[in-house]
């Protein structure tokens, strides 16, 4: 028997992890590591104390035709990277790694290409996570790295401004 990576051995426990999530449309599962420790983890659903999406049979956004990526205001649900980094101590997240795995609610199959939206970027960023591992059966190795200051570095909101700024 093989002995599995360090990489993909958290990933499989984000795997594991999202396996709790509540959201009807994708559901992720986040592991943040550090010094080879989990520090938290995460998955995709409504704030504590209120009625999951499965619990009450549909999706908002799902009725009101909302794209994925869009719209987020309405989601119910508090997103898997959020989720992780509110159950964690900052000082614990402090060049730590952030491990996340996605899948369909209904098909059950991964999420073709993940990137955290906007909200979690920001997030992810103040809690001072360095790298975000996500699996991507697209890549030869079956994961991407992105490394944190590249979110930094690129704001797309600013870049949304301005290009509205010039084409008016």
């Amino acid at each position: 028997m093989d002995r599995i990576d360090k990489i993909n051995y958290y990933l499989e426990i984000a795997d594991t992890v999202l396996k709790r999530g509540t959201c009807l449309r994708r559901n992720y599962g986040a592991v943040i590591v550090k010094n080879d420790e989990i520090i938290s983890t995460g998955y995709t659903g409504a704030p504590r104390g209120r009625t999951n999406c499965i619990d009450l049979g549909f999706c908002a956004r799902e009725k009101l035709n909302i794209k994925s990526g869009e719209k987020y205001e309405l989601c119910r649900s508090v997103h898997a990277e959020q989720n992780a980094v509110i159950s964690a101590a900052r000082k614990d997240t402090l060049g730590s790694t952030m491990y996340m795995v996605g899948r369909d609610a209904k098909t059950g199959k991964l999420v073709g290409y993940i990137d955290s939206c906007s909200m979690c970027k920001r997030v992810v960023i103040n809690a001072g996570i360095d790298k975000v591992i996500v699996k991507d059966e697209n890549t030869k190795e079956g994961y991407r790295i992105i490394n944190v200051q590249d979110w930094i570095d690129y704001d797309e909101v600013l870049e949304e401004k301005v290009k509205k700024i010039v084409e008016e």
